[in-house]
């Protein structure tokens, strides 16, 4: 999948026109005021961000102030703004500023990425393995079983028996199998994926968990997950990388720490926020607590609270349930995200975004993971294991052909931040002569 269209001129300049305004606007009505004013709305967010600190690493009566912090500190700003005849300028150069960031964004977005790929022969014998309580139960309200028979594949249901997902397919190529499919979460998906990718066959990806990143990442249509059945028969074959962690493959990421512990907890899947409010202060501040190191060729990072190991690079990383959106899945390279937070100043520091002195993002072949102790819990692909250290995560570039429809609607690239560096360059950009309106 490969960038078609860099940028687009057009976006550039009016977010430029939109950022100047969002600073024009203030200054206009109330002067140098207003440089004193964005400092104490600065302020209200860096205190926003200590009650967010307080709030998930601590309990009891620090717990109840950070809560009160989060809601007293936008309100006392607001307040403040209200008091002194500051509300609407200041409510409208926010309003500017966030239009200036989005139009920065489709800036830089690329159009599309294409959907190339080697035209396929059909499927002679298809397997497909479906679970039926992915997804709230997608198999059977999308009719998946009734529909993929109908196309000529051969369908593995997954009980709740506890079946190994791998052995299955392993027993399906043994059986004469020339393609395999999952209908599940990505958890499974990756297990499959693992034995296609050992054997040299193509794997169809069919979008019937609950999040499908996967399925997203490849441009399926995850609304329908019955359209990836074309793929049987008029399909385009891709190469993607796959990731390997302790030599158990992830299509999405390895999620080390915190993240990792709280979803091992086994009252986690009931009761979500319950467990991770109760188990996070432990982790976060606890003396204690495991924390992790990263070797990654010369970048070495200790005293981590939390890691994320992706499959190529997330272009946006808020947290390991929803990390966003992948440019590429053939970088042959990790996208790695390391998190340390350890006092309310660098939680205050984290209003500063991925520039924030408590967030690390590059992205690497290779790395290894440490810990003080014997084993480390990972969340790989959303599912929990328990790995001995140390953890050596690789990249397998190439390792997977990915057989998808070949009138599938296309990766919509993910919203890049706001380079605002690139967005002037954008901006700056003269149309080809003759041609006044071109991007």
């Amino acid at each position: 999948m490969n960038e078609v269209r860099a940028g687009s001129a057009g976006p550039a300049r009016l977010a430029l026109l939109a950022l100047a305004s969002s600073v024009l606007v203030p200054l206009v009505y109330a002067g140098l005021r207003s440089v004193f004013w964005a400092l104490v709305g600065v302020a209200g967010l860096a205190l926003a961000a200590v009650g967010v600190w307080w709030t998930l690493a601590h309990t009891g009566l620090v717990r109840m102030a950070g809560v009160g912090l989060c809601v007293a500190a936008p309100v006392t700003v607001l307040a403040l703004y209200a008091a002194h005849d500051m509300l609407w300028p200041a409510l409208l150069s926010l309003a500017l500023w966030i239009l200036a960031v989005a139009l920065a964004r489709v800036a830089v977005t690329p159009a599309r990425f294409s959907a190339d790929g080697e035209p396929a022969e059909a499927s002679h014998h298809p397997w497909i393995l479906m679970n039926p309580r992915s997804g709230g139960g997608k198999v059977g309200r999308f009719q998946l079983v009734e529909k993929a028979r109908a196309a000529g594949a051969r369908v593995a249901i997954l009980d709740a028996g506890g079946q190994d997902p791998a052995e299955r397919a392993r027993q399906a190529v043994a059986d004469g199998a020339d393609l395999l499919a999952v209908a599940g979460g990505d958890g499974t998906q990756a297990l499959v994926a693992e034995v296609a990718a050992r054997s040299d066959l193509p794997f169809v990806v069919i979008p019937a968990g609950t999040r499908n990143h996967f399925a997203l990442d490849l441009g399926l249509d995850r609304d329908d997950p019955a359209a990836a059945l074309k793929a049987l028969t008029d399909g385009v074959e891709l190469r993607v990388d796959l990731g390997f962690a302790a030599d158990r493959v992830f299509v999405n990421n390895a999620s080390f720490g915190t993240y990792a512990a709280v979803v091992g907890e086994p009252a986690y899947r009931d009761r979500k926020w319950h467990t991770t409010l109760r188990k996070l202060p432990g982790l976060l501040t606890d003396p204690g607590a495991p924390r992790l190191r990263l070797r990654a060729g010369e970048v070495r990072a200790e005293g981590l609270q939390a890691l994320l190991v992706s499959n190529n690079h997330y272009l946006r990383a808020a947290d390991s349930a929803r990390p966003g959106r992948r440019e590429k899945l053939d970088s042959g390279l990790l996208g790695m995200l390391c998190v340390r937070v350890d006092n309310t100043a660098q939680a205050a520091g984290t209003v500063r975004g991925s520039r924030s002195t408590g967030f690390l993002r590059f992205t690497a072949a290779e790395a290894v993971v440490e810990a003080d102790a014997d084993m480390v819990p990972v969340g790989i692909d959303g599912e929990h294991v328990l790995p001995p250290v140390p953890v050596v995560c690789r990249s397998a570039p190439g390792a997977l052909r990915i057989r998808v429809p070949r009138d599938r609607p296309g990766a919509r690239p993910n919203r890049p931040g706001a380079d605002w560096r690139r967005v002037t360059r954008l901006a700056l950009r003269r149309p080809p002569p003759g041609d006044r309106f071109a991007p």
